[in-house]
């Protein structure tokens, strides 16, 4: 973790990216400017300079997180460096963890062959269906 020793503050896309919530800074902004992030609980620009124990609400596709700044770092590392720089509350990992299982519940309840019919269903419609004309 390459902490900034000059400054305690750093621009929040930067951030953002460095983390690893976002693949590159303009992905960051754009979510940002989009109001997908929220520091301190308002809207803010990619400007924005977070600080060490800055609360930041970051939605990306289903899932909502919330973080706390745990580090700066200037430099986008691996996958465990980037962890210590942030820690999600205990919040949201739960209301994350629900969302994902309400998500699979819902997966596994839709019909499997909801789809089109396959041939053999179609016969069987076209069979049903002659039925019915016959017995009129």
């Amino acid at each position: 973790m390459n902490q900034s020793h000059d400054t305690q503050k750093l621009r929040l896309d930067k951030w953002l990216w460095a983390a690893r919530f976002f693949k590159t800074r303009s992905l960051a902004k754009a979510a940002i400017e989009g109001g997908k992030v929220h520091c301190n609980g308002e809207r803010c620009k990619s400007s924005r300079e977070v600080g060490v124990g800055a609360k930041l609400q970051i939605r990306q596709g289903l899932d909502a997180r919330t973080v706390i700044v745990r580090g700066l770092s200037e430099q986008r590392g691996g996958a465990p460096q980037a962890a210590l720089l942030y820690e999600e509350t205990a919040e949201s990992l739960a209301a994350r963890e629900e969302a994902a299982a309400q998500r699979r519940l819902l997966h596994q309840a839709q019909d499997p062959q909801a789809g089109r019919p396959t041939k053999q269903d179609r016969r069987r419609i076209h069979r049903f269906k002659q039925a019915l004309n016959d017995s009129e």
